[in-house]
């Protein structure tokens, strides 16, 4: 066989092997589409108060999509999410030296605080133990619309807080008590959370938070649940952000936090949080074990994967995989007892998306 021939064949052979591994690419892509919209038939079917979905793998993002009218420009209240955000405003206030310690107890920064007589157990309560959930509260059922008719979010957390409770026991407080830490990132920073927020983490990350929100009525507050169209963080009429929930941000912001966790902190090259907060954040520190569900430092733990997430009320989350380099961003509109959103991600996000084509 001649040279040539042998040459001749040799490129037959590539393209034969290029043409195969072409028509096996288009296969793939034909059954991640069928598979795409067998996904997008169960959101209608069975999740259709979502906003919007972003799925990031690799850092890249692979899948972005909005529902129910929403689009990219949409801001969304993301209620308890907002928690895990002010974990890591915490965590950077603590890089900073703004804080010396997560040991420190919470009165330390309300000397104006008055105790009421015979109080002991608010004494000894840290700004941990509020980061884990262990905290004890005087109240058996939340007070909500006492806590929402309040001036000063911030003292009505503090009056529910202690009691005959012990501290270490995780008891999850959706509104009432996480405030105290707002106020404490006031004290320690000289600036309000959201202005703190914007310099440190959202301008660095490219998220904007236009403005505070203070209400004047329930009925702007109930609107403000059901809107898609505001940008903002909710605050107290004395100008406390809350920590438990009120921030609006839309599936982009949300995913982009989720990948600078992945990241280890790290955003573009810029250091934004340590490395040591963001894995003291997603490790275990408490449990509830009523649930047997682990929580670090204002964010779920998945013992399973050693995944974590963000999640809020009616089906809003950040969803992190390090194992499969994967964030899943979710918001959704206000509805009352939504479906749980990390089933649906494991059963019908991540396989589609855990491999790239």
């Amino acid at each position: 066989m001649g040279q040539e021939q042998m040459k001749q064949e040799q490129m037959e052979q590539e393209q034969m092997e290029q043409e195969q591994m072409k028509q096996e690419q288009m296969k793939r892509e034909r059954m991640k589409q069928e598979q795409i919209a067998r996904l997008e038939n169960i959101i209608s079917r069975d999740y259709s108060n979502m906003a919007g979905m972003v799925v990031l793998k690799d850092g890249k993002s692979v899948y972005e999509n909005y529902y129910n009218g929403c689009t990219k420009g949409n801001r969304i209240q993301i209620f308890s999410v907002t928690k895990s955000i002010i974990s890591i405003l915490l965590g950077i206030a603590l890089d900073k030296g703004y804080l010396d310690s997560i040991e420190q107890k919470v009165l330390e920064f309300y000397p104006e605080y008055t105790v009421k007589r015979g109080e002991k157990t608010i004494w000894s309560i840290t700004i941990r133990d509020m980061l884990t959930m262990t905290a004890p509260y005087k109240y058996m059922f939340n007070p909500y619309k006492k806590y929402f008719t309040s001036m000063d979010w911030v003292k009505f957390s503090l009056d529910q807080l202690g009691g005959r409770g012990h501290i270490g026991t995780f008891r999850y407080a959706p509104i009432i008590g996480p405030d105290i830490l707002s106020g404490i990132l006031v004290k320690v920073t000289g600036q309000s959370v959201l202005d703190f927020a914007r310099e440190n983490l959202f301008a660095p990350l490219g998220i904007t938070v236009e403005r505070s929100i203070i209400f004047h009525s329930k009925e702007e507050q109930m609107a403000f649940y059901k809107a898609a169209d505001i940008s903002g963080w909710a605050a107290s009429p004395t100008g406390i952000h809350a920590a438990g929930w009120g921030l609006t941000l839309s599936p982009v912001d949300m995913a982009k936090i989720g990948q600078l966790f992945l990241s280890k902190g790290i955003w573009n090259g810029q250091r934004i949080v340590s490395e040591k907060w963001v894995a003291e954040s997603t490790s275990e520190q408490s449990r509830w074990k009523q649930r047997n569900l682990p929580y670090g430092y204002l964010w779920w733990v998945s013992e399973e994967d050693k995944g974590y997430a963000a999640m809020g009320d009616g089906g809003n989350i950040i969803y992190v995989s390090p194992k499969k380099n994967m964030v899943v961003a979710i918001a959704s509109l206000f509805q009352p007892r939504a479906k749980d959103r990390i089933g649906f991600i494991k059963s019908y996000v991540e396989p589609i998306f855990e491999k790239q084509l």
